[in-house]
């Protein structure tokens, strides 16, 4: 039976290099970012690759259309086996004692609310279906103090926090989640395919709950 991945920010770096990594073991391909013509562009080079992949454009941010992005692309692709959530940044990023309560709210909404609006759109399916996976990409601010990334960390920590809240509670149901600290945005396509050979076998493996991957996909800190 075919299965479907959904990548939620999908971007031409890490993001197209899951859904190659997938698209190999498989998977159908849905594609969500909020540039039509870009997300167009990447279908076409997974169908040149003979991977079945279509396009949901909408801003992450604005919850409503993300919701509808991926009610389309279940109807479309069928339900979500593995959800892939990993927006790159967007708007102002500021240092601690510039953040204002504006500027962490905006960070919040495309990190964490973003996240949970996607998980409660693909989540009654997993449960339904007793299966899934869900992956969540951060950066080093979700976990160590960076005083020049102080809202986007905050944002990104408490979608760390919200990951492991969810892998306690789902993993009787037997839903995977995972959340992976990624050092640096992969450079080329070669190191975006190595790293996302990695996120497959988090996928495939069900374990750790939580990995720091640099950007060629190699493990620079043991799991916890």
């Amino acid at each position: 039976m075919a299965r479907t991945l959904v990548v939620v920010g999908a971007g031409p770096g890490r993001g197209m290099g899951v859904a190659r990594a997938f698209g190999r073991k498989g998977f159908r391909i849905a594609l969500i970012a909020r540039t039509k013509d870009r997300l167009d562009t990447q279908v076409a080079e997974l169908a040149g690759l003979d991977i079945p992949a279509a396009a949901f454009p909408a801003d992450i941010r604005d919850r409503d259309a993300l919701a509808a992005a991926l009610a389309q692309a279940t109807e479309t692709l069928g339900p979500p086996d593995v959800l892939d959530y990993g927006p790159g940044p967007s708007g102002p990023i500021t240092h601690a004692v510039q953040t204002t309560a504006a500027s962490a709210t905006a960070q919040f909404t495309l990190y964490t609310l973003g996240a949970i609006t996607a998980v409660g759109q693909v989540l009654p399916d997993m449960l339904a279906r007793g299966s899934g996976t869900l992956l969540f990409t951060t950066g080093p601010a979700a976990t160590t103090a960076a005083p020049s990334e102080a809202n986007a960390g905050l944002a990104m920590a408490a979608l760390r926090n919200y990951a492991h809240s969810l892998h306690a509670e789902l993993a009787p149901h037997d839903i995977h989640v995972g959340t992976v600290t990624l050092t640096a945005p992969p450079k080329t396509p070669e190191a975006a395919d190595t790293l996302g050979d990695h996120y497959y076998a988090l996928h495939d493996r069900r374990t750790p709950p939580e990995t720091t991957l640099t950007p060629t996909g190699t493990t620079s800190r043991p799991p916890a």
